[in-house]
């Protein structure tokens, strides 16, 4: 188990911070005036964002039932946020009692958090890690100590690689991740996109900017390529509104609203 004692001196509250920010759009309170503020000023320009992160987790609970279902006992979430209820955990070993979790995140106040993480059934297991997507390769090795990467293993990487430039090589990273799973595991992935609004988009990239936070919405095309080698499950790469598995179920979104968020799951063959 990781070392749950918060050091609040870690914690960089001059500046906002991804899962502080979309804890504040989701109605959550572990957040500071500084993400309170950005994500103000975001829903200002695309009042779109809070129906894109509440259909967004409901991708993340749809995606990871369909997984459990089909058999999944193991699952690497990276970028994992502050805990919103039900968190991962709660929905795969809902399914798969035995089911093992390693969560992962950079925001050493998720760590302060990760208590709720950590509420394992007693035949499954939780884990936290405190890394950054930029370390495939330590992630690996640390989650190795939990999860057995010689069986089949669920990525998530929910509405995290938007925040990753191309200049730090995000494609790369996803690919590194992949590779290091074995047959049959599967890639969750839902990534912020400028193709409803292009205009919005550049504004909202530009306010994050300015806060010393990147962020790179991707084209439908360019999200494509996270998938690239993986056989598409359920609807492909669509809108987080539209992807299911089955095409009898219904949308997640509400009649004439709108969603910047492109979603899919693929299986390593």
């Amino acid at each position: 188990m990781p070392d749950l004692d918060p050091a609040p001196s870690r914690i960089d509250t001059s500046r906002p911070h991804p899962a502080r920010v979309y804890d504040y759009i989701l109605g959550g309170k572990n957040n500071y005036p500084v993400d309170e503020e950005l994500a103000k000023r975001m829903l200002a320009i695309d009042p779109t964002v809070t129906t894109s992160a509440r259909t967004n987790r409901a991708f993340m609970r749809r995606a990871t039932e369909w997984l459990a279902h089909a058999g999944v006992r193991q699952y690497l979430d990276i970028g994992t946020g502050i805990p919103t209820e039900p968190n991962l955990h709660q929905i795969a070993q809902a399914v798969v009692p035995d089911a093992r979790i390693v969560y992962t995140d950079n925001d050493p106040i998720v760590l302060c958090h990760a208590e709720a993480l950590l509420r394992s059934t007693p035949q499954g297991l939780t884990h936290y890690l405190e890394a950054d997507v930029r370390e495939p390769a330590r992630i690996v090795q640390q989650a190795g100590e939990v999860l057995d990467f010689d069986r089949p293993i669920a990525l998530s990487l929910i509405s995290l690689m938007h925040f990753i430039g191309d200049e730090d090589g995000a494609y790369e990273l996803v690919h590194r991740l992949v590779e290091a799973l074995a047959p049959g595991s599967h890639l969750v992935l839902s990534h912020a996109t400028s193709d409803v609004d292009p205009k919005a988009g550049e504004e909202v990239v530009e306010l994050y900017r300015r806060s010393g936070v990147t962020l790179r919405p991707r084209s439908r095309t360019e999200v494509a390529r996270f998938f690239e080698g993986l056989e598409p499950v359920g609807s492909g790469l669509v809108r987080v509104s539209d992807w299911r598995p089955d095409t009898s179920e219904e949308t997640l979104l509400p009649p004439g609203e709108q969603v910047t968020v492109y979603a899919g799951l693929a299986r390593k063959r």
